[in-house]
């Protein structure tokens, strides 16, 4: 058994330990993800690993006051000067975007890094129907991650999930009144994106 301490096998001054953050944003909105400013910045590079399509990385190095993309899109960008402000913007968040976004900072004072693991949330459009037995059928359509579904007034209801190639999943739940005498339904679907709710008048 080692009495070493942990600290001393690691040189602080040369490196600082890596943040790693989960992070979500919505599909459509605008997502800043920043990285640790350092005064004598040489060099700073993003590089992202998405679940979909190949990597990519954005560079910018101090000596030649220049920056480089390498497989980018075009609405992934520095948000400011790099110079000033290290930070990633992407302009209009996409399903594609989610994935590992790593920032490696090189100053005269050590390497600093950080990563960041973006979830893309995707709110679900809401419908509501009546069966053909006049039951209330709520759908929260192409969501992610899936919605829950749950009705004001209780229901034994068991919510079924249809994925898609995308990543999102539409989820449909059919309201089963234990009183046949109940006119107005509401269906409340909960999501990180946002709760949303409607109601229906059904008649068996």
């Amino acid at each position: 058994m080692s009495d070493i301490p942990g600290h001393l096998l690691t040189h602080p001054s040369s490196f600082s330990p890596s943040g790693n953050n989960r992070v979500s944003a919505t599909v459509g909105n605008r997502c800043v993800l920043t990285c640790p400013s350092k005064s004598n910045m040489t060099m700073v590079t993003w590089k992202i690993s998405p679940k979909v399509g190949g990597p990519c990385t954005l560079g910018y190095r101090a000596d030649q006051n220049k920056t480089d993309r390498t497989n980018c899109s075009d609405s992934m960008n520095w948000k400011f000067r790099p110079d000033r402000d290290p930070a990633l913007e992407i302009r209009q968040v996409g399903i594609d975007h989610e994935g590992n976004y790593t920032c490696e900072v090189v100053a005269t004072e050590g390497n600093f890094h950080m990563t960041y693991h973006l979830t893309v949330l995707v709110p679900p459009r809401l419908t509501m129907y009546c069966d053909d037995h006049g039951n209330p059928v709520c759908k929260a359509v192409a969501g992610k991650p899936a919605a829950q579904i749950l009705w004001v007034l209780e229901s034994n209801s068991t919510p079924k999930e249809e994925g898609h190639d995308n990543g999102t999943v539409t989820v449909l739940s059919t309201f089963t009144a234990y009183s046949t005498n109940v006119t107005n339904t509401t269906c409340i679907v909960s999501h990180p994106a946002g709760n949303q709710s409607m109601t229906i008048a059904c008649h068996p």
